[in-house]
């Protein structure tokens, strides 16, 4: 049996990236899967692509994980058509952080990657919540090495900031979460390649398991925690990035 058959699973940013390779991924599970993006026509391929699949597929109208009114919109076109929430993948699909030393970052720069990233991620939690309390809901977000691990080549504060405290929002909502039977649970990717789509985490740099990392390494952790195998699994941070973190350079 597929691991996510019949869960109605939400993934912003399907059009291109992380987020299409995850849309693909979850409905090859069984997933009733809900798009979206500002890009409406690749939303639209990968809603065909998971058809010819023999998966289905709701591609809404354009969806700005920035914008309060049309993530809500989202969601609940969403409900109107599968009846439920079940599965959220709280990722943000937006433009490549603008990274810059401290020093030589403009404020606007920081809050832009903030707003894109951290406030995306909380406005499809806040969302989806009402829906997800209805059963066995759950939440992945995607967080990113920046996270854990400094970088002194390269400036990642406003991306060290906005992942952090996806991490940190992803704890606070498994504990807010677990009354109500919905989990909430986070991944860290890091060095992942995806063909020179948006990158999750920092750029591939030989890792010490040997390889860049893939989409496909993401999204398998992502499964896991959004299927019944995860059932006592809330609160997780898991890091996926081939040894990158936990090994001093050298």
């Amino acid at each position: 049996m597929r691991r996510l058959e019949g869960k109605v699973a939400l993934v912003p940013g399907s059009g291109s990236g992380l987020g299409r390779a995850a849309a693909l991924r979850f409905a090859a599970e069984g997933a009733l899967v809900v798009g979206g993006d500002t890009d409406h026509i690749r939303a639209s391929e990968t809603q065909r692509l998971i058809g010819r699949a023999g998966g289905i597929a709701l591609h809404p109208e354009k969806l700005d994980v920035t914008d309060p009114d049309s993530v809500q919109a989202w969601a609940r076109e969403a409900v109107d058509a599968f009846g439920a929430i079940d599965v959220l993948l709280a990722h943000a699909p937006g433009p490549a952080p603008r990274d810059r030393h401290i020093e030589a970052q403009p404020f606007d720069d920081y809050a832009a990657t903030l707003r894109g990233r951290l406030d995306a991620v909380w406005l499809c939690a806040k969302a989806v919540w009402p829906h997800l309390t209805l059963g066995e809901g759950c939440i992945v977000m995607v967080a990113s090495t920046a996270a854990v691990a400094g970088c002194p080549g390269r400036g990642l504060g406003a991306q060290a900031a906005a992942a952090g405290g996806i991490v940190a929002l992803s704890r606070q909502l498994a504990a807010e979460g677990a009354a109500l039977g919905v989990r909430v649970n986070c991944v860290s990717p890091g060095g992942i390649d995806l063909d020179g789509a948006d990158r999750a985490g920092p750029p591939a740099e030989a890792p010490p398991i040997g390889r860049a990392g893939r989409a496909d390494d993401v999204l398998n952790a992502a499964v896991f925690l959004a299927s019944g195998e995860a059932s006592f699994v809330t609160g997780a941070h898991l890091v996926v990035d081939g040894g990158w973190s936990a090994v001093r350079p050298g």
